[in-house]
């Protein structure tokens, strides 16, 4: 027994001890960079040496994010909600990368959830998350899955494991366990091409992302928008 611990234990200092070497010329694409984690993320790789394409979805996150960051990192608009945009910006990183590939696309797509029962909710509700967490999240996937391919690179889905959970809030469990879906079938068709394909499952981080305020102020909304029946289903006390 006390071997096979042993054992174990240097099989994952071993493990641990890999990095990727020679990042110089590297390119990763990373989407959701104005603030949070993909913003976090993209200065961590860009003082790292890579060679880091950033999603913003404002100019004025784009702006800020360049002002801290060295001259090879470059900016681009991205509407996860727009296959337009999408497109623009999927031509962007071919263009960025040009022969060598795009070696890591880092996804961390979440749209505005409103936080409510289901039956307070219209589909509409649901489309503004899915449409920018879950569907513009494959559709950014499969437009550079080509160069990802051509870089023997590494897909990287971040989610917030919060969304695992049975809670109220729309369609942003949704979309967290779509991401899983599509990301676990993905990994095994990738591997012949030598793509790895990851999930990360992260907790809360200092972001706003958990704003009270403004949580109560999307449930007043919602509440005001129903009709008197499901109101007086409820009651005030519920609410």
């Amino acid at each position: 027994i006390l071997a096979s611990v042993l054992s174990l234990i240097i099989y994952w200092l071993i493990r641990d001890s890999y990095r990727v070497r020679n990042v110089n010329g590297k390119h990763v694409f990373i989407t959701s960079c104005d603030t949070g984690l993909g913003n976090s993320l993209a200065k961590r790789l860009d003082k790292m040496g890579f060679c880091v394409i950033a999603a913003c979805a404002t100019e004025k996150g784009g702006q800020e994010l360049q002002s801290c960051s060295s001259l090879s990192l470059k900016t681009v608009d991205l509407n996860l909600a727009d296959s337009n945009s999408i497109a623009r910006a999927a031509a962007f990183v071919c263009e960025q990368t040009a022969d060598k590939g795009l070696f890591g696309l880092v996804s961390h797509a979440e749209g505005a959830a409103p936080v409510a029962p289901t039956d307070w909710l219209s589909i509409e509700d649901f489309h503004s998350v899915l449409d920018v967490s879950l569907l513009g999240l494959i559709e950014i996937t499969l437009k550079l899955l080509p160069l990802l391919k051509k870089a023997k690179g590494r897909v990287v889905n971040l989610i917030n494991n919060k969304g695992l959970l049975a809670f109220i809030e729309g369609g942003y469990g949704l979309s967290t366990w779509g991401i899983e879906a599509f990301s676990d079938p993905l990994r095994i068709e990738m591997r012949h091409f030598g793509v790895k394909v990851s999930i990360v499952e992260h907790g809360f981080f200092e972001a706003g992302v958990a704003n009270s305020d403004v949580t109560e102020k999307h449930l007043l909304r919602l509440w005001n928008r129903l009709t008197s029946e499901t109101r007086d289903s409820y009651g005030e006390k519920y609410f």
